[in-house]
């Protein structure tokens, strides 16, 4: 039998259902329906908040967006997609079909933190600041969807506690997540240990601070804080979170500049849960309106990237690309390789 035939002989190996499988995986066929899930699950939140429709929509677009993520969130870092998406979808329907409070305010708990992981890890690394920008506000869009799915469960939560759970446990998974992307703690570095242990100072003064003066502030100083509070929200509509402002954001811009430079940026980028944790839990409060909370989602944006902008200045003059014709010449060499944004990061 000459070679020619032998060759016509073998089968195809994108042949049968198993190369289908493998061609729609390598399409843009799942990044389409991702994106046609949240659309429609989002559309169902919305209407819930606009009450439109049945009172059981909230609870389905919930259950859509949480599935959703949670598959987009598998594919990222290299995990089962099907298998947690159809696992999401099995809790979900659980929790709607049972109705017990805990079960909601379970699911609620887990969607918020996979909100607020998979905002960090959807970024890409960013040469420029206003990329860095970009990812930043994409990130708090994620997040921020994951907030009307997180209510969409209707939780029966102790606010404080609610906010510290999700935002424990989304630091905790998204250091899980890097350290196998940084290559472990031997992967850090000097310069990567000093800012890690920096983000920590700065995470532990933030929230030790915040809950010193609740219980042991002075009534005078407590009283001169909350007027700054007070003027804010009636003068411009809301309040920025301090932890969205001061950490996360700032984190997540430098994080995602560094990364385009070196791989200890995402060390950097772990620290971006402090913002979009913050956002995703931020209707969980049923004192504040969506406008407010809406309001102070963006002046934390804001101010945020005005911090990190400011850090990522001083970080390139540290470096030694002082100058506007040295960034840019650090610009052009700023070519480490990441996957794309729909890609599996490992």
């Amino acid at each position: 039998m000459s070679r020619s035939a032998a060759r016509r002989r073998e089968p195809d190996p994108r042949s049968g259902w198993r190369g289908r499988v493998a061609g729609i995986g390598d399409s843009r066929v799942p990044v389409s329906a991702f994106l046609a899930l949240v659309g429609a699950g989002l559309a169902a939140l919305v209407a819930g908040v606009l009450t439109v429709g049945p009172d059981w929509v909230p609870g389905i677009g919930a259950v859509v967006i949480a599935s959703a993520y949670s598959w987009a969130l598998a594919a990222r870092t290299g995990g089962r997609p099907v298998v947690y998406g159809t696992l999401a979808i099995a809790l979900g329907v659980v929790v709607l079909v049972s109705d017990e409070p805990y079960l909601r305010t379970g699911a609620a708990v887990m969607t918020c933190v996979v909100s607020s992981v998979l905002g960090v890890m959807a970024t890409v690394p960013a040469v420029r600041f206003v990329e860095a920008a970009r990812e930043c506000v994409i990130a708090i869009v994620i997040a921020c969807i994951g907030a009307l799915a997180t209510v969409g469960f209707e939780p029966t939560i102790t606010v404080v506690e609610f906010e510290y759970a999700t935002f424990g446990l989304g630091l905790v998974a998204a250091f899980a997540v890097v350290y196998r992307l940084g290559a472990g703690l031997h992967g850090l570095g000097r310069r990567g240990v000093a800012i890690v242990l920096v983000g920590m100072l700065v995470l532990a003064v933030t929230l030790l601070y915040a809950e010193l003066l609740r219980r042991y502030g002075t009534p005078g100083l407590v009283e001169s804080l909350l007027d700054v509070v007070r003027w804010s929200r009636e003068s411009l509509g809301a309040f920025p979170r301090p932890i969205e402002t001061v950490l996360g954001i700032p984190a997540l811009a430098w994080g995602c500049h560094m990364r385009a430079r070196r791989r200890q940026g995402w060390w950097v980028c772990a620290f971006g849960v402090a913002a979009t944790s913050a956002v995703a839990n931020s209707l969980a409060n049923p004192a504040i309106t969506l406008r407010e909370s809406g309001l102070s989602v963006v002046y934390g944006l804001v101010v945020g990237l005005l911090i990190g902008f400011v850090v990522i200045r001083v970080d390139l003059r540290v470096t030694g690309s002082a100058g506007r014709r040295s960034r840019r010449a650090e610009e052009a060499a700023a070519i480490r390789p990441e996957p794309a944004r729909f890609s599996a990061l490992y």
